[in-house]
């Protein structure tokens, strides 16, 4: 066998368009589970009453550490229910991702798409905020990472969100939009939603962002049948925007 023909028997399925990759009913738990999620993130806003400082704040910084673990671990458990949904259907990770990278030439391409569609994600982040005005809403900023045990593990969390949330919102739901007859910016539109309702713990305005970011990502998905990119840019956008900018700009 020549070195082609055993570089393309090994190489990726990309994600599938309009495939389903689980069943409807795994499909109906999986936006069950956001709902929840949605439930659960109204009830931080407006749990209680802001007016101080610290009422302003989701949670005081000595639960910074344990919020971290928590939210790494519901985003690995989010994404083992999407594995489980899409392994009963006969699917694998591939499914999810799109493949893993093969050659160093698809490391370099990745990361050359990834860098300028970070710097426009960034704009469309700063654009959004700057057209919805100022948010009043309680906001995580008393949970950013202060210590160097915080700052790694935030960038354990950041590549976890990255990985995690890439392959359920861009890889499991939007394919499943796709599935239920949903053409391409449907799909993309419909999952950037759920994407940023999941977020509504950071009040309506960042959940309005966070969804436009989303459509962004799926978009993203949909034009390169993988989600490579997708996980680099999210990832070094949660390592940025959480610790690294608040380091070079202070």
């Amino acid at each position: 066998m020549q070195v082609n023909e055993a570089l393309q028997a090994t190489e990726p399925m990309p994600i599938q368009a309009g495939k389903q990759i689980a069943s409807w009913p795994h499909l109906a738990g999986f936006l069950a589970i956001m709902g929840g999620m949605v439930a659960m993130g109204f009830l931080a806003q407006h749990g209680a009453s802001a007016g101080s400082a610290a009422e302003s704040q989701l949670a005081g910084h000595s639960k910074a550490i344990p919020i971290y673990l928590v939210a790494a671990f519901m985003d690995w458990a989010l994404l083992y229910y999407c594995w489980v949904g899409v392994h009963r259907n006969g699917g694998t990770l591939e499914a999810l991702s799109g493949g893993r990278w093969l050659t160093w030439k698809s490391v370099g391409v990745d990361l050359a798409i990834a860098a300028p569609f970070w710097a426009a994600w960034e704009g469309a982040a700063y654009g959004v905020h700057w057209l919805l005005g100022a948010n009043s809403a309680k906001t995580v900023d008393s949970l950013l990472p202060k210590t160097l045990l915080e700052v790694l593990i935030w960038i354990g969390v950041s590549i976890t969100a990255g990985i995690c949330e890439e392959m359920a919102f861009r890889g499991y739901l939007q394919s499943q939009f796709r599935a239920l007859g949903a053409g391409v910016a449907a799909a993309v539109l419909a999952q950037g939603i759920v994407f940023g309702l999941a977020h509504a713990y950071q009040g309506w305005k960042n959940t309005v962002v966070i969804s436009v970011l989303g459509v962004l990502f799926g978009a993203l998905a949909a034009w390169r049948k993988n989600l490579r990119s997708n996980i680099v840019v999210h990832a070094w956008a949660d390592v940025w925007g959480g610790w690294l900018q608040h380091l070079v700009w202070r």
